[in-house]
């Protein structure tokens, strides 16, 4: 009967393990002055899902290289900067600086020992640019953790992982699709992918865009 359980108990966690996805993204919001600072988070309902990268991210609206991101780091000697900057996670300067990095989970910053990496996709700058390259076309700029073994990317408590922080004007506002490759954290387990948008600006309350409708409305019938 001692081993009808443990089977039946082995069995679910396989089961459990199996059923374990990738169920979207959310966004936390922190104003800074004039600036908004974007976690990005994938969830999961796996217990032990555990992120190994992030790919295929780009502007829905196809514009290109992805731009506007604010920079405070060791590449640009801890000064905010447009037009210098680093993607890399171990080059935070401090904890909560308000600075844009990319991450498979993991700390921040130099002692962190972050593994988190940039794939070929992002040229021969790598992770060292202020913009995002918008391969949507070719889906191979991305980031990952360059040691799986460590578990980095494994989910929280809650059942996120951090996937990046974006810090933006709190006038800017853009649609991004990205895609996870993740497994249940059991080396040499399936992997699975994931997909989906996130918003990185204000999205206008369902009342805000109906008098927006109806301005526009009105527009149109005073030039009529």
């Amino acid at each position: 009967m001692r081993n009808i359980i443990l089977a039946s108990a082995a069995l679910a966690g396989i089961v459990a393990s199996a059923n374990a996805t990738f169920t979207n993204y959310s966004v936390v919001t922190t104003a800074a002055g004039a600036l908004n600072v974007y976690q990005v988070y994938g969830n999961f309902n796996g217990a032990t899902d555990t992120v190994l990268n992030a790919f295929q991210i780009h502007n829905t609206n196809g514009s290109g290289l992805i731009q506007g991101f604010t920079h405070n780091d060791a590449l640009t000697g801890g000064v905010a900067s447009t037009v210098s900057g680093t993607w890399n996670p171990q080059f935070v300067l401090a904890p909560g600086a308000i600075d844009s990095f990319l991450c498979i989970g993991g700390g921040t910053g130099f002692a962190s020992g972050n593994s988190t990496n940039g794939d070929p996709g992002f040229g021969t700058a790598g992770f060292n640019q202020v913009g995002l390259p918008d391969t949507a076309a070719a889906g191979v700029a991305g980031w990952f953790n360059s040691n799986p073994p460590n578990i980095q990317g494994r989910v929280n408590a809650s059942g996120q992982v951090l996937l990046g922080q974006f810090v933006l004007s709190s006038s800017a506002n853009m649609v991004l699709f990205m895609k996870v490759g993740y497994n249940n954290g059991i080396a040499g387990s399936a992997v699975q992918f994931g997909e989906g948008t996130f918003t990185l600006g204000a999205i206008p309350a369902p009342g805000a865009v109906a008098l927006l409708g109806l301005a526009g409305l009105a527009g149109r019938r005073r030039r009529a």
